[in-house]
């Protein structure tokens, strides 16, 4: 039929029919991907061929009112939608009617009959979203289990500025009775979160460094048979993204995976005018998806538009990427070949994050030492451990079947990764790391920093909060050895920061000043809590200069040594991040992203594999 109308050459078709019996994808798909065919050519020939009534959904849309004949997440999962009435028979839009049979069978309703019209797959979805839009972004706010959610804190925050007003008059109630004591008590609390981190870092350094990392089992592509590569889904969160739209869609169109089997799903907010505008000025490839998430109440989180965007996506594999993102062109192809051969229990891959512009200033070199030795020595050798992963935001490969079962993302969680990381450890799944590297840009102005560090600081203690409200459920869950490890993780890394004005109180033992402890525990206490903290300091950055020791990153060797200094901004960003905690605990700090110019990223290079 095609060939007669002139649509398409045989030999087109030909090579596209061979190609379906590897690739498990309907025949339009694969020629709109191979760019043969365009979406209104496929759409008119399936109409043709059953001998059905064609309809423009944005020229005769549904009637609101046609809303009730079906339910919304039925018709995200068979991609349906109610369009009109004819007494008592529903005719309903559909893309693939050679399985409408099917789906009747499942979504029928007593009293009424079901006939099909054909439409374009991106206007039906386009209608759902209009029809249950408001119901979908409800539920996308309140997806995960409220037990497991921090979303019970909704207009509590008189409560905890009540506790927090209470803390600061019980400590200045204690500083005034006997103020060198109470520094002293503050300062060994510090002393234990301190000894806490450096016993996870320096256990994971050495874990990374002497323990051998179980054998990849690497097949190629090739080697996979074709019918079983997966549709693989990957959601793109935008919020107010001008200069960073175009060259991300120029970067993920250099994606090697079978573009048949690729669906990138950019989300944007609605009402986000300015990324619209800018996707409209662009010409998206077919295997690109626009989904603008309904305002839905005062939430506008990224992990709310991952929630909502989740029920759209067509993949078994579901990925997440950042705006400012730029992966190696066969990160997909790696991915997929992991899970074809991974247990069944590895429910999450997590990729390695880097930053494109490292050169830009002193501020974007210590953030991409930084970024290298968690990415390249601690979180592997945590890995190594057996550690709960709290995964990052960004180059995130999930089955979405366990996805969905753990009720996707915390739509009020501010680090909504690093939340995920732990539930998924709680309900018996597991988290691997691969050597595939995605590059980001860094933010090099400091007031930009704190905002960014100071959300992620706050989630971290707002995720350590949720998973100790049972504390021996937790243990139960996840053992003694991983408990430990989320106390120091999320508790004691938020704590380090708050408590560092603590530490550099010892600096007055340099200006010929007495110090408090000096008075309480005497001289010899003294010097060794100062050594203490000297020696974490250099654990920190001897992890530094392994993790800058490769060949792309040498150049950031001398600035290991000014990592101390860095991080003064991170306490900026906690004491920000703690009065957010009190006031303001859902609240989302956007970062802006575009400043930085991204490389070329063609493929793996030697930094791929972690030093």
């Amino acid at each position: 039929m095609l060939v007669d109308a002139g649509v398409i050459q045989q030999p087109d078709l030909l090579c596209a029919l061979a190609e379906q019996r590897y690739c498990d994808a309907p025949l339009g798909e694969l020629l709109i991907a191979r760019h043969l065919l365009s979406e209104d050519d496929v759409t008119q020939a399936l109409a043709a061929q059953h001998h059905l009534q064609l309809v423009d959904l944005n020229e005769t849309p549904p009637r609101p009112d046609m809303a009730g004949h079906m339910n919304g997440l039925d018709c995200l999962k068979f991609g349906v939608v109610p369009w009109s009435k004819l007494g008592k028979t529903i005719l309903v839009a559909t893309d693939q009617p050679d399985r409408f049979d099917d789906v009747v069978d499942r979504l029928a309703r007593a009293g009424n009959s079901y006939l099909p019209v054909v439409a374009r797959k991106s206007q039906i979805n386009q209608q759902i979203s209009a029809l249950y839009g408001q119901e979908l972004a409800c539920r996308a706010g309140s997806r995960v289990a409220l037990d497991e959610s921090c979303r019970i804190w909704q207009g509590r925050s008189h409560h905890r500025s009540g506790w927090a007003i209470m803390t600061l008059a019980i400590l200045a109630s204690l500083a005034m009775w006997h103020p060198a004591w109470t520094f002293t008590v503050l300062i060994l609390g510090a002393l234990l979160t301190s000894i806490m981190t450096v016993t996870l870092r320096s256990l994971a350094f050495f874990a990374k460094t002497f323990l051998s990392a179980p054998p990849e089992k690497r097949s190629r592509l090739g080697d996979i048979p074709r019918s079983r590569l997966p549709k693989v889904s990957v959601l793109v969160p935008l919020f107010q993204e001008e200069e960073i739209a175009t060259a991300l869609i120029a970067r993920l169109s250099r994606l090697r995976y079978p573009k048949a089997l690729l669906q990138i799903v950019l989300v944007l907010e609605e009402g986000d005018t300015l990324t619209r505008d800018t996707i409209a000025r662009t010409t998206l490839p077919p295997w690109f998806e626009v989904i603008e998430v309904p305002q839905a109440g005062r939430l506008r989180t990224k992990p709310r538009a991952l929630n909502y965007a989740l029920d759209f996506c067509s993949g078994t594999i579901i990925g997440v990427w950042d705006a400012e993102d730029a992966p190696e062109i066969d990160q997909i192809d790696r991915v997929v070949e992991y899970f074809a051969q991974a247990p069944d229990d590895i429910a999450c891959v997590q990729g390695v994050l880097d930053y494109y512009n490292a050169r830009t200033n002193w501020i974007s070199r210590c953030f991409t030492i930084e970024y290298a030795a968690w990415w390249r020595v601690v979180l592997p050798g945590i890995a190594r451990l057996g550690m709960v992963i709290p995964l990052g935001g960004t180059t995130l490969f999930f089955r979405r079947d366990i996805l969905e079962q753990l009720r996707g993302w915390d739509a009020h969680n501010v680090t909504e990764d690093a939340d995920l990381g732990v539930r998924l450890a709680r309900h018996g799944f597991k988290t691997t790391l691969m050597p595939t590297v995605t590059y980001e840009e860094a933010n090099f102005r400091a007031w930009p920093w704190i905002k960014q560090r100071s959300r992620w600081l706050k989630g971290f203690l707002i995720t350590w909060c949720v998973h100790m409200r049972a504390p021996r459920r937790l243990i139960k869950e996840v053992g003694v050895i991983r408990f430990i490890g989320i106390q120091t993780l999320f508790f004691a890394t938020f704590s380090q920061f708050i408590a560092a004005p603590l530490l550099w109180s010892f600096c007055l033992t340099f200006a010929g000043m007495v110090h408090p402890i000096e008075t309480t525990l005497g001289t010899g206490v003294l010097m060794g809590l100062f050594s203490f903290f000297v020696f974490a300091e250099l654990l920190n950055i001897a992890i530094a200069l392994k993790a800058v020791s490769g060949t792309e990153h040498r150049h950031l060797l001398p600035w290991a040594v000014t990592l101390p200094i860095y991080f003064i901004l991170g306490t900026f960003a906690a004491y920000k991040a703690l009065y957010e905690f009190i006031v303001i605990p859902f609240y989302w700090d956007k970062t802006q992203h575009g400043l930085g110019q991204p490389p070329c990223v063609s493929g793996p290079t030697p930094s791929t594999s972690l030093p």
